[in-house]
């Protein structure tokens, strides 16, 4: 009887053990990650500047649904310390992941490591941080804003060449730049690309930066800035390099009430690459677009996953991204997506 009482209470735990296992491999997927359990994500968007932030947030939202990751989302209204505010509800949440695109690149050290103290891993998105630790944030994935800068002088200098272009009063073709939100690293990088390319051109003396200021990322903005511009240097300006479509938009609005002939009088060239600016280019307004890609959801996720999932990935990822001059507008203008 002893015996037959043993081999039943061996069994029975034999049967507890496969029981307990088999069901915590269940909830497990081939990576390891435990598959009943949704990931939620806390992300921060800087707002709804533009097309193009409108298209990156839609593209996010979309991406979480597809993934099926609940999505804790906040819109920061332009104000960093909405930013900070929202990643602090997401620590206290106890969310899985935080992500976030910096209004600005510095003052994120303290909120960053508050959610490094908690074991929440960051992703930094589109835009870039500097912060007195690397390891604050997993991976930053986006755009290469330098990279963005270097191609819109690349293609300007080609282009005056090409179209043997002359400058409208003078030796030296005049530039102005309508910069976007001051302190932000996309501004700072694309502004960095474009005149480190231009210093270091075998054709930088045909070039003279005339002026550049802020227009925040906004049409509006642009618009107003560019009439400035034209108040003072009218007839001198060759060139506009807008740092986003919107502002390009909005600058082209101002040229035409100068009485000038956008696209034709001053060369257009700015970067994004929304629908506005490719019918622009349809209607001979503008000159060219250099791409910076908004569809970034699915590849924030899948970084998302890659990280709770414990492998390893790339500190900095960007996105594919092309130039878009004129005469490929209208031909491309039915494949965009944004």
């Amino acid at each position: 009887m002893k015996k037959i009482i043993s081999l039943v209470l061996a069994a029975a735990m034999m049967l507890m053990v496969v029981g307990c296992g088999g069901g915590d491999q269940a909830k497990k997927d081939g990576s390891g990650a435990k598959s009943d359990k949704q990931i939620t994500m806390g992300f921060s968007q800087i707002g709804a500047e533009s097309e193009w932030r409108t298209a990156n947030t839609e593209s996010i939202k979309q991406a979480a649904k597809d993934a099926g990751v609940n999505l804790q989302f906040s819109d920061a209204q332009q104000k960093q310390e909405n930013q900070i505010k929202a990643i602090r509800s997401f620590i206290a949440q106890g969310v899985d992941i935080i992500a976030f695109v910096p209004i600005v690149e510095t003052g994120w050290d303290t909120v960053l490591k508050e959610a490094k103290d908690a074991k929440i891993p960051v992703i930094v998105v589109d835009r870039d941080v500097k912060v007195s630790d690397d390891s604050l944030y997993v991976a930053k994935i986006g755009t290469d804003s330098v990279a963005e800068g270097k191609k819109v002088f690349e293609w300007i200098d080609q282009y005056m060449a090409k179209n043997n272009k002359k400058p409208r009063v003078g030796d030296k073709f005049n530039i102005v730049e309508l910069e976007g939100t001051v302190g932000s690293s996309v501004a700072i990088r694309r502004q960095q690309g474009f005149k480190d390319t231009m210093a270091a051109s075998q054709n930088a003396s045909k070039y003279n930066l005339l002026a550049s200021q802020t227009g925040e990322f906004t049409r509006q903005k642009g618009q107003e800035v560019m009439e400035s511009f034209l108040k003072s240097d009218r007839d001198k300006i060759d060139i506009l390099f807008a740092q986003n479509d919107d502002m390009a938009l909005g600058a082209i609005q101002a040229i035409e009430a100068a009485g000038l002939k956008p696209g034709k009088d001053i060369t257009i060239i700015s970067i994004d690459g929304v629908k506005g600016i490719f019918q622009a280019m349809i209607e001979g307004k503008s000159n060219c677009t250099v791409e910076c890609n908004p569809l970034q959801g699915p590849l924030l996720m899948e970084t998302a996953k890659k990280i709770l999932n414990g492998e390893k990935v790339e500190k900095l990822v960007y996105v594919d991204e092309g130039i878009f001059p004129a005469d490929v507008a209208e031909k491309t203008l039915p494949e965009r997506k944004y």
